[in-house]
């Protein structure tokens, strides 16, 4: 599981639809901070949630509330947005929550297209502290076209190649002046990943879908990271980013595409 936003989706649309109970969400959220607090972005955001208009609220609780206050129709109002410079789609253009979610990569859209909705956008305070700020969405936009779950498999299936064959290309350096071997810090990365599980009721393919696109991830964050790894040269760098970005692409797509299909199955079984 790559993010909180993920998290939170999967298991609070299968807590929606009856397959998961509330602790069962909460202990999936306890898997990236202990403590979650929940504030207002603003007084609009506060009136629209029932939220006081300053300070915080705890518990990871408070999320299920507000999404089930909102999200009436067994998960079908939930929806991930994981934007990027020059990718927004499913973001209400011109709004807070737009900025903030890009500026973190992640967020929840909860509500009906067309409808009033919330935005949710989770910060990390500290090692163990994750703190979700709630935005009013005035209309919720309407999804982007996901491909579908056997186009998205093709596609990471593609990526797998493509991302280890990137990985091979760039010329890489330890700290020491060596070449390194990244395979081990693939491994790492892709151990940390595969701690945060996924509901039961998640379809096999979305979850396997999931699954290969953490895989590329972690090639893809072992080969484009600075440090321990580094390209040898300015050039090299440049070319090293101009392959991976459509990679990433790939990436955020695929777990788009597979969340949005496993909501749809919890709400259609």
């Amino acid at each position: 599981m790559s993010s909180p936003s993920l998290t939170l989706t999967v298991w609070a649309g299968s807590w929606l639809s009856g397959h998961a109970a509330p602790d069962d969400v909460i202990d999936a959220l306890h898997a990236w901070a202990p403590m979650h607090l929940v504030g207002a972005h603003d007084a609009a955001a506060a009136a629209s949630a029932g939220l006081p208009e300053r300070g915080v609220s705890d518990g990871a609780a408070l999320l299920l509330a507000l999404i089930r206050q909102v999200d009436s129709a067994e998960s079908a109002g939930l929806r991930l947005v994981l934007p990027a410079p020059g990718d927004v789609r499913g973001l209400p253009a011109g709004t807070d929550f737009a900025g903030a979610a890009l500026a973190t990569g992640e967020g929840v859209v909860v509500g009906a297209p067309g409808a009033p909705g919330l935005g949710l956008v989770p910060h990390r305070e500290g090692p163990d502290v994750l703190r979700w700020s709630v935005f009013a969405l005035e209309s919720v936009p309407e999804s982007a076209a996901d491909r579908g779950l056997g186009e998205a498999e093709f596609a990471m299936r593609e990526a797998v190649r493509d991302a280890a064959s990137a990985l091979t290309g760039i010329p890489t350096v330890g700290t020491d002046g060596r070449r390194a071997d990244p395979r081990e810090e693939i491994a790492t990365e892709v151990a940390e990943l595969a701690r945060h599980r996924y509901p039961g009721s998640l379809p096999p393919r979305a979850a396997r879908i999931l699954d290969t696109a953490d895989q590329v991830a972690a090639i893809l964050t072992v080969a484009g990271r600075g440090g321990g790894l580094r390209a040898g040269s300015a050039s090299a760098t440049a070319g090293r980013e101009a392959v991976l970005q459509p990679l990433w692409t790939a990436v955020r797509e695929a777990r788009v595409c597979a969340v949005t299909a496993a909501l749809r199955a919890e709400h259609h079984p």
